[in-house]
């Protein structure tokens, strides 16, 4: 079994376990803004310490990067907080797990972006795929409680800020993997490590400065949500290096189309620690962005 495929499904697994304290943060404790930034104030820190033990232990000396690595890592730092925030907002509007299946239409998004900024073709199979996932977006766009036309809930606030995570999450993921490639290392776990360091230090101080000029109340509350603010921290780091590891082994539309099993995890999630009911609508929903995402595996 090839390294990226293991390495995706704990990636799959620590995002679940992520959003799920984040959703309990921006519910009860944090606002969205308060519960992004605690995804990154309290990893950054983690990740650079335990980079720099990796090169004092092993000897090995950090490698060379330049101008376009830095580039690529703050598009796809920027693209990361605004789609994280997106996220935070969604669960506010509708349940867990519709709003990670939101969330996941990235990986179609993920195709669409590669295909405009790396040139990369859709085949037939694939375009066929991608419009059965749309068919499940306009599903899940509906409100369980509104009677008004399909097509009207396509402009809704939760489809807004699902499918705008989802694309934002595309060109995260993109950039992620443009950047790590720039690292000159044949090291995929070096690649990572450096790629993540770099982002997340960039992340916080940016947050942190945001915060500061608009809500420098709300940074006094991420530190009074510590105890589970800072476990966010923790499976954002483990799961981001999940993600940058695969992404220097595989492209970013295969590594996506796999991270899909998040799926059946946020449904568990949904069903058993939140205690949320999911409608038959929103079950067809899911079940034809599952649909789309098999056929994006067999066709990629």
């Amino acid at each position: 079994m090839a390294l990226w495929i293991p390495v995706t499904l704990a990636a799959a697994i620590f995002q679940t376990l992520r959003f799920m304290l984040q959703k309990q943060l921006s519910t009860v404790r944090l606002t969205a803004a308060g519960a992004t930034f605690s995804r990154f104030v309290y990893s950054a820190p983690v990740v650079l310490m335990l980079l720099a033990t990796y090169l004092w232990f092993s000897g090995t000396a950090l490698p060379p990067i330049g101008a376009h690595f830095w580039l690529a890592g703050a598009a796809g730092g920027l693209a990361q907080i605004l789609a994280t925030l997106c996220v935070v907002l969604l669960f506010k509007q509708r349940n867990f797990a519709v709003g990670i299946t939101f969330k996941k239409t990235e990986t179609i998004q993920t195709v669409l972006v590669g295909w405009v900024v790396l040139g990369e073709g859709v085949s037939l199979p694939g375009f066929l795929a991608i419009l059965v996932g749309v068919a499940g977006v306009i599903v899940l766009s509906r409100a369980p409680d509104s009677g008004a036309a399909w097509w009207r809930h396509l402009t809704n606030r939760a489809a807004g800020l699902g499918l705008g995570s989802g694309v934002l999450f595309a060109i995260s993921a993109v950039s992620y993997r443009a950047a790590s490639l720039e690292v000159a290392t044949d090291a995929p776990l070096l690649r990572a490590a450096v790629t993540l360091a770099a982002v997340t230090a960039m992340q916080t101080l940016a947050m942190a400065a945001w915060l500061f000029w608009r809500d420098r109340a709300e940074l006094g509350a991420v530190w009074q949500a510590r105890r589970t603010a800072i476990w966010v921290g923790l499976t954002s780091m483990a799961g981001s290096f999940c993600w940058f590891t695969a992404f220097t082994l595989q492209t970013a539309a295969y590594v996506k189309a796999l991270g899909q099993v998040e799926l059946v995890l946020s449904v568990l999630a949904s069903a058993l620690f939140f205690r949320e009911r999911i409608t038959a609508r929103e079950t067809a929903g899911m079940a034809l962005l599952a649909i789309s995402i098999l056929g994006l595996v067999f066709v990629l």
